[in-house]
């Protein structure tokens, strides 16, 4: 696996030095489409054949950054029914700090508390701080994940608007799940599972008929 190139379109090694030192964050995104409808093509022969939602999808991915700024996807696979990304949030670049954007962002755009509150545990079990530089760091952690619930929800919201404006039946699930990526050893394998997930659809646990 290149750990420059994906298909020779989306570069990941720009998370590398980057991966998580809490002035940001580095997530493994998961968003599905309602019912695990194949509303983004059919996959034929190993290939993903993206239909016109699909193709406004992987646009939206595309321009990520010029709608945040503080916002990269290096690397993405949409899927028919589902779409993976590692999105990269730069705390240096957030319009501003608040506490409770996550929670609000969360209500908005369906990012669960549980996820959060999954994280902060295992975070918890992993490392041995004093108290004030954990709640430091979960405070951190908390912001970034309200900004990517921010992104997460303006691309939903903006499929959503393109279905409907052009006639074409389209649902999002409610939530989606994140999964902060804590070293470089989990990007190249979560990277891998990304460049691997069209050609082994039919083993995928989101595969319908």
């Amino acid at each position: 696996m290149s750990t420059e190139r994906f298909q020779n379109r989306y570069r990941i090694a720009s998370v590398r030095a980057q991966w998580h030192n809490y002035d940001g964050g580095i997530f493994f995104v998961t968003i599905c489409t309602q019912n695990r409808e194949q509303y983004f093509g059919k996959i034929i022969d190993g290939i993903i054949i993206l239909s016109a939602i699909g193709n406004y999808v992987e646009e939206q991915l595309h321009k990520v950054t010029v709608h945040y700024p503080y916002a990269e996807i290096p690397l993405w696979v949409i899927m028919p029914n589902h779409v993976h990304a590692i999105i990269k949030i730069d705390g240096n670049k957030i319009p501003y700090k608040r506490r409770d954007i996550s929670c609000r962002a969360a209500a908005r755009h369906g990012s669960t508390k549980q996820t959060y509150q999954n994280n902060i545990d295992n975070h918890a079990k992993k490392h041995t701080l004093d108290n004030k530089t954990i709640t430091e760091q979960y405070q951190k952690i908390s912001t970034m994940q309200g900004w990517l619930s921010v992104v997460v929800g303006g691309l939903k919201s903006a499929v959503s608007r393109f279905a409907h404006q052009n006639n074409i039946p389209f649902k999002w699930q409610t939530r989606f799940h994140d999964h902060i990526i804590r070293n470089w050893n989990e990007i190249k394998y979560i990277s891998q599972y990304i460049e691997n997930n069209v050609i082994k659809w039919e083993f995928d646990k989101f595969h319908t008929i």
